[in-house]
């Protein structure tokens, strides 16, 4: 059986283009490149969705807390045997006036609902990805700018750090996709093609070493 791999993310893993309301071919999201590279030995699930915050149900547009559907979701993939979870860049918005320390820390509880949700096998290894950077680029961009406020790209800056420290309390695998891929001129949120190519280069090779 294929190894399967769940991957969780928000809009930049579900492959919005940017500045569009458009999404990218399954060949060139991060994720059909990580499908390409792994080969037929591992299955890539797609688990992303516009918008989605690690926590919180946005109070503006609802329904966008990653937590609330974590486990229905774990649930209907089963067996699966490694998760990569990429959250956080929604969380910086700025009426949800979150820290970085804050959104690392919230996403423990995403292993906590692994303890308990029935899984078909082994609980999944984790794999703990903190996001892109945002780019000044997004002041340009009147939607992104009254979303995130001011200085969104100096908090997202954070982000990497306290991740590391979360997974490394925890003991969860972690990336950081800051080092492979950034967001694009037109909205400094979310990736060129080319963008999801370098990142999903990085995480095959990144899964490869965790699952051999």
């Amino acid at each position: 059986m294929s190894k399967r791999i769940m991957c969780f993310g928000d809009s930049n893993t579900w492959g919005a283009t940017p500045a569009e309301n458009l999404r990218y071919p399954e060949d060139v999201r991060w994720t059909g490149v990580l499908q390409r590279e792994l080969g037929t030995a591992y299955r890539v699930i797609e688990e992303g969705q516009n918008g989605r915050t690690s926590l919180l149900d946005d109070p503006m547009e609802g329904r966008l807390g990653g937590l609330r559907y974590f486990a229905a979701c774990c649930e209907s993939q089963v067996p699966l045997d490694l998760i990569i979870l990429m959250l956080g860049t929604n969380d910086l918005k700025a009426r949800f006036n979150l820290g970085a320390r804050v959104i690392a820390n919230g996403l423990k509880r995403y292993l906590d609902v692994l303890k308990v949700v029935p899984m078909a096998g082994e609980t999944p290894k984790v794999l703990l990805v903190s996001p892109i950077l945002i780019s000044p680029d997004y002041r340009n961009h009147t939607l992104f700018s009254d979303m995130f406020g001011e200085d969104a790209d100096v908090r997202s800056e954070k982000l990497a750090e306290a991740y590391r420290e979360m997974a490394e309390e925890t003991g969860i695998e972690w990336l950081n996709a800051a080092q492979y891929a950034k967001a694009s001129p037109k909205d400094g949120v979310h990736m060129e093609a080319e963008e999801h190519g370098k990142l999903g280069m990085a995480m095959a090779e990144k899964v490869r070493q965790i699952l051999g």
